[in-house]
Order: structure tokens, then C-alpha cells, then sequence
């Protein structure tokens, strides 16, 4: 049984079937749904979409009190490195890795490039989507913050739990997100990267309501929620 541990916003922590502890897009410090600081976390694989703030803060100070090995863009782990971090492995659109929890793949997301960290101006990154294939029905896409795009058709039939930005203003927005889903056709949606902030507050039972019979959506509760698959 793998658990999904959402902490808010896009933050997730991921525990694999063989115990494998990975960190989604960590960002905690300054999380307002979480009282989760980087010094209270595991982590064996710390996994990036991009490099904003809200996806990436904590990243730095997890991999060094863990060990944990960060992957991400080739040019976000040329950051990570630059700052210390000895256990990386880059990756960047289209490419996949067999890691001895499963395979990841990283995706096309459409979103800024900037990377945020002390001395990080020469260092931008195409921000990406993550495909954890974690054998039979334990599929999982992560997004990532992104717009609605045509490269999400290639996903179709080879998700198993989506999880999707639908907060608007800064990604896609619901009825974009709904789209999303008629492309991928997951088995179960959970709605991400809303109502952290007044730019990205959205009713998330609407958004269920909207879905309708397309998929399940499953409202995780941020920062207190978990999910298993």
C-alpha cells in the first residue's frame, strides 16, 4: 500500500510499498497549512516540479539534515549542487529513470522557470509534471503548477491518481483542470494548489461538482490528510 501525505498547496509526502519516504515539492516554512517544519522530515528522494518558492524553499535544507537525493530539471539540481548537496540526480522533459522504488518520467508543464535560493540568478529551469509508476494501479501524476496543454492527451490511460492544480490565476483553473481530466482520464483526482492564498481561493466542492462522473475526486483536508492507493 503506498500513502500519500498531503501537507497543502502542492507539498506531498509520498511513502512507497517498500517504505521508500519521497518529498513532492517541499515547502513548509512559511506553509500555512502545515506546522511541519524541514527539521521534522524524512525523506530518502526529494522530487522538484521547479524551482518557485512554494515548490522548492525547503528542498535544500531537507536533502542536508536527510541525506535525501533531490531530483529535478538538470539546471534546478545544478542549483541544488551549487549550494552544497552531494546526493542529486538531474533529469529534464521527456526523460524517465528506473529508481528502486519505481520509474518516474517528468512531463510537460507550462509555468515560469525561476529558480528561487540565494545566488540562483544565473540558474533557470523548465518547470515540469512528475509520472511515478509504482506498478499496477499505483500510478501517479503530480502536475506540477501548469496550464492546460495538448501534451496531457498523451497521458491518457497510463494514470491512476491525478494530482491537479486548479486554483487558476497562477495554473490552470477549474474548468481547465476538468478538461485535464477528459484528457488523462484518471481513476481518482485530488485537487491541489488552491485556497493558500486569496489569488488561488476556489470552492473545491464546486470543483467536485464540475467533475461529475468523470473521475473520483478525493478532497484531501490540507495539511491533516492522507490518501492510500
Amino acid at each position: 500500500m503506498a500513502v500519500l501525505d498531503y501537507y497543502g498547496h502542492s507539498t506531498f509526502g509520498l511513502t512507497t510499498d517498500d517504505g521508500t519516504r519521497v518529498i513532492i515539492d517541499p515547502f513548509f516554512d512559511d506553509n500555512p497549512w502545515t506546522e511541519v517544519s524541514p527539521s521534522d522530515v524524512e525523506a530518502d528522494f526529494i522530487f522538484c516540479t521547479h524551482g518557485h518558492f512554494d515548490h522548492f524553499v525547503d528542498a535544500i535544507a531537507i536533502a542536508k539534515n536527510t541525506g535525501a537525493t533531490v531530483v529535478g530539471a538538470f539546471e534546478l539540481i545544478e542549483y541544488v549542487q551549487s549550494q552544497g548537496v552531494e546526493n542529486v540526480h538531474p533529469m529534464h522533459i521527456g526523460g524517465g529513470w528506473d529508481f528502486p522504488f519505481g520509474r518516474v518520467k517528468l512531463t510537460v508543464a507550462i509555468h515560469g522557470g525561476r529558480v528561487h535560493g540565494e545566488g540562483a540568478e544565473g540558474f533557470t529551469t523548465s518547470p515540469a509534471g512528475l509520472l511515478f509508476d509504482l506498478g499496477p494501479g499505483k500510478r501517479l501524476y503530480h502536475a506540477g503548477d501548469t496550464a492546460l496543454t495538448m501534451d496531457m492527451q498523451l497521458l491518457k490511460g497510463r494514470v491512476d491518481v491525478a494530482l491537479l492544480p486548479m486554483g487558476d490565476n497562477f495554473t490552470m483553473g477549474p474548468e481547465d483542470a476538468v478538461t485535464a481530466i477528459e484528457f488523462i482520464e484518471p481513476s481518482v483526482v485530488i485537487p491541489i494548489h488552491y485556497d493558500t492564498w486569496p489569488f488561488i481561493e476556489q470552492d473545491v466542492e464546486a470543483f467536485a461538482a464540475l467533475v461529475g462522473a468523470r473521475a473520483r475526486v478525493v478532497i484531501i483536508e490540507p495539511g491533516k490528510g492522507s490518501y492510500e492507493f
